[in-house]
This record gives C-alpha cells, sequence and structure tokens, in this order.
C-alpha cells in the first residue's frame, strides 16, 4: 500500500463519505421509529391478507419487528444507492477514471506500481463501506434507545450483521475493481458492474414478492447476506464462504490483469 495516496485519496472523498454517511446515519435512526410507532398497527393490517403480508416481506425484512426493521434498512433501494456510491462509483472509476482522463501513466510515472496502486484504492473503497455501515448502525441503535424498545434488539449480534453487510458491498467494490483494470473507459466498466448488481437485486425483490419465483433468491448476493437471520443469531457459514470466494475470485482476476494490460494513448 501507498500511504500517501491512501491520505490522498481519504482526503478527496472526505465529503463524499460526509454526504453518504449523514445519508445512511439518516436511514439507520429513520427505520426503528417506523417500527415503534407503527409496526404493530401494520401487523395487525396485514394479517389474514396473503397479498399485503408477502409485499410486507420485502427482502427479507419488515417492519414488524425491530430486528425486521434494521434488516429492512439494508436490503432498501436507498440503502443500495448510498452504499454504491462506493461500492460501485468509486471502484469503477478508480481506474478506468484515471485512465479516461489519461492521468493514470502519470501516477505509475512515479514510485507506485500497479499492484501497490490497487492495494491502496481497494483498501480506501473499504474502509469507505465500513464506515458507512457503522454510522447505519450507530443510528439505529441510537434511535431504538430514544423509542425505549432497545431491549428487543439483540446487541451482541450487531458486529456479525455488521460483518455480513460489510461483505456483501465488498463483493460488488471487488468486481467493480475487476471490471475498471479491464478497460480504457468508464462506461464499460460501470455498465458490467451495475448490471451485475442490479441483477442480484431484482432476483431478490421477485423471490421474495412472488412466492412461485422463490427460487430465484439462491442465485442473489443480496439474499445470502440474510440481515434478520444475523441479529436473530442464525449466521449461515456456507453464505460467509460465498462472499468470501467471490471477493477472491475478483481480487484474483484485478492482481493478474492488471499488471498485464497495456496502456493505450487516450483519444
Amino acid at each position: 500500500m501507498n500511504g500517501p495516496l491512501f491520505r490522498r485519496t481519504l482526503a478527496a472523498n472526505r465529503l463524499r463519505l460526509l454526504a453518504a454517511g449523514v445519508g445512511m446515519f439518516a436511514w439507520g435512526f429513520v427505520l426503528p421509529i417506523i417500527y415503534a410507532t407503527f409496526g404493530r398497527d401494520l401487523q395487525e393490517l396485514v394479517e389474514g391478507n396473503p397479498l399485503l403480508s408477502q409485499f410486507a416481506q420485502f427482502g427479507g425484512g419488515d417492519v414488524f419487528s425491530l430486528h425486521g426493521s434494521i434488516a429492512l434498512g439494508f436490503i432498501h433501494p436507498f440503502t443500495l444507492v448510498l452504499m454504491g456510491i462506493f461500492a460501485i462509483g468509486f471502484s469503477t472509476f478508480a481506474v478506468a477514471g484515471e485512465r479516461q482522463r489519461g492521468t493514470l501513466e502519470v501516477i505509475l510515472s512515479r514510485p507506485i506500481s500497479r499492484h501497490a496502486l490497487y492495494v491502496t484504492l481497494f483498501l480506501a473503497g473499504a474502509l469507505f463501506l465500513a464506515i458507512l455501515l457503522v454510522a447505519h448502525l450507530v443510528a439505529s441503535v441510537l434511535s431504538a434507545s430514544l423509542m425505549g424498545v432497545l431491549d428487543e434488539l439483540t446487541l451482541t449480534n450487531l458486529p456479525l450483521l455488521w460483518l455480513v453487510g460489510w461483505l456483501l458491498f465488498m463483493c460488488f467494490l471487488a468486481i467493480g475493481f475487476a471490471a475498471t483494470v479491464s478497460f480504457d473507459r468508464v462506461a464499460p466498466a460501470l455498465g458490467i458492474t451495475l448490471a451485475i448488481v442490479l441483477i442480484s437485486y431484482l432476483l431478490e425483490v421477485i423471490g421474495s414478492l412472488w412466492p412461485d419465483a422463490a427460487w430465484l433468491q439462491d442465485y442473489s448476493l443480496f439474499h445470502h447476506m440474510a440481515a434478520k437471520e444475523v441479529l436473530d443469531g442464525r449466521i449461515m457459514a456456507a453464505d460467509v464462504a460465498l462472499f468470501a470466494v467471490v471477493i477472491a475470485a475478483a481480487v484474483a482476476y484485478a492482481w493478474v490483469a492488471f499488471p498485464r494490460r497495456d496502456l493505450a494513448a487516450p483519444s
């Protein structure tokens, strides 16, 4: 890792991180309030109505329990957008963006190898994702405490939830980096990464809302996060192993492909 580049990357993204962090904190703060205020009333409303009940169990989360509301926050599109700023945006622009601007050659002309560049940017992205998820969970705990429902939350399982959530978005970060080192332009790297993330998300949403298509969820990385089950203490080692395999495969590809690529002159 290159220390000066790492610090420069953190500094360059501090405002973006602050904005996304505020959004994640606010979102994490709102959901326990919704549960404490409306959760039980909504549960009575949907009881006995299979259609409403199915739509209320979005992506394995719900607003009928504190664990369910926090889990809903991890799978909601709003979370995907905010986490995607770094998991998708930062990763796909990291190398291809520099290449497109014609500045990658300037960076590599300094005493920094391609591997060092990759590791530095990858670790910066991993740190950004970790900070955002911490902000989300801290806000949820604070909100639950203020609403008087903190006793319904298993605090000892929060680190596990943070871990599986971080691993999920690390998968997308690693895929984004694998894409960005493969192209000289941002568009194809961003397009491929977005396609993978959105297809995975759609498989989870369709499978959770349409019982006959529930088998599609097995092919979604989002499904293997299982946030509510983790909070309930039912973490699956196979899910963690899957995330680790995806990250390792993407990192291995980028590690081999990046140094072997020629850097053509920008057009």
